[in-house]
């Protein structure tokens, strides 16, 4: 079997495991909600609209309190100057984990054009490295806690769910936010329209 297929085959492992548990990807006090467990994807008639970004919500996205599965600090202020697409999720969000190979892909090509891929786990660091174990992902993936739906909220996601992502250029403005599963056709456009640009 081909890599991409085993990855693909332990991804969507892992997405029944989570939609069969009654995971729900709704962060309501920065904590998910036990009563939800409808996805932004498979209800499009009921996913919220995303508002403007807040007045410097990029500026606290630098600077916020990220961590590497290792536990080390990190903060996204070291991808100034570069095209970045961040993406928040949860190891217990059934369509976070079903949009990660797709993610994946789009990474890999758009790695030597300037774009960076980022992952924010709005979860534990247990259960973010659980969930690595099982699927690898090839782009970086740092953990907020539940803190990072605030992070989201300040990006227009009023009502902090997942997945949620955010693409920012290399003059640190907001291009788009998708709230839901990505789709990668909209995705690949807004990229093409920024360009392999930096601003370094």
């Amino acid at each position: 079997m081909k890599p991409t297929s085993i990855v693909a085959s332990a991804i969507a492992a892992v997405a029944v495991l989570a939609l069969g548990a009654g995971a729900a990807y709704w962060l309501h006090a920065g904590a998910p909600s036990a009563s939800a467990s409808s996805s932004a994807s498979d209800e499009p008639a009921t996913t919220p609209a995303v508002a403007p970004a807040q007045p410097g919500a990029v500026a606290a996205l630098w600077r916020a309190p990220l961590t590497d599965v290792a536990g080390n600090p990190r903060a996204l202020d070291a991808y100034k100057g570069h095209v970045l697409v961040v993406n928040f999720w949860a190891s217990w969000c059934g369509p976070c984990v079903r949009e990660m190979p797709t993610l994946a892909d789009l990474s890999r090509q758009y790695a030597g054009k300037g774009v960076q891929f980022v992952g924010i786990g709005v979860d534990s660091k247990q259960n973010v490295e659980s969930f690595l174990r099982k699927v690898p992902v090839d782009y970086p993936i740092f953990i907020s806690g539940f803190g990072g739906a605030d992070l989201a909220r300040s990006f227009g996601n009023t009502a902090g769910a997942l997945p949620f992502t955010v693409v920012i250029d290399a003059n640190g403005a907001v291009r788009s936010t998708k709230l839901g599963e990505i789709v990668p056709e909209d995705l690949r456009h807004t990229l093409d329209a920024i360009g392999p640009k930096s601003a370094i």
